[in-house]
């Protein structure tokens, strides 16, 4: 009995690990992955961006809320929206912010960009903003875009800036 439980956890590890293995294979390393030259660990916007990575690479249409997708890209409806129309646009590429894009990764951005024109042309928008946001400002560590627009719609705000650190 007790050697047949040993066998069915050391099973079960072995399949969280190849699952594991599977899962974060196309993803960028993050922070807490690389250990060795980690200076921030463990910050959340870094593991919603793995998962985010993961989900999006290996789940894509079965993830909630999806409004629409193509073959580079997906767009979902932001479970938080406070416009009527709010939209998250990802690449099906693991790219943390624009400043990480490489020459691979274009043609998944160029996607995004026909995905956002396909939901304005969709929803009839005239009145929008589409916006991404730097590694220090977003939520998730993963390259997105917001569409926004509709009754509801504020534009965005940014937080206080340090003296000094303008334009940065």
């Amino acid at each position: 009995m007790l050697r047949s439980r040993w066998f069915l956890a050391g099973l079960t590890f072995v399949i969280g690990v190849a699952l594991g293995g599977w899962l974060f294979a196309k993803s960028q390393p993050r922070s807490f992955l690389a250990i060795d030259q980690c200076d921030h660990c463990y910050l959340a916007n870094e593991l919603a961006g793995l998962l985010a990575s993961a989900g999006i690479q290996r789940a894509g249409g079965a993830l909630p809320f999806v409004v629409k997708e193509n073959r580079r890209c997906i767009a979902i409806e932001h479970p938080f929206k406070k416009a009527r129309y709010h939209f998250i646009i990802f690449p099906k590429r693991d790219v943390k912010s624009i400043a990480d894009i490489s020459l691979e990764d274009q043609p998944y951005v160029l996607d995004c960009m026909a995905l956002i024109r396909a939901l304005v042309l969709d929803f009839g928008l005239r009145r929008y903003r589409v916006v991404t946001n730097g590694p220090d400002l977003q939520d998730v560590a993963y390259l997105h875009f917001h569409l926004v627009a509709g009754e509801g719609y504020v534009p965005w705000t940014f937080p206080e800036v340090e003296p000094g650190a303008a334009g940065r």
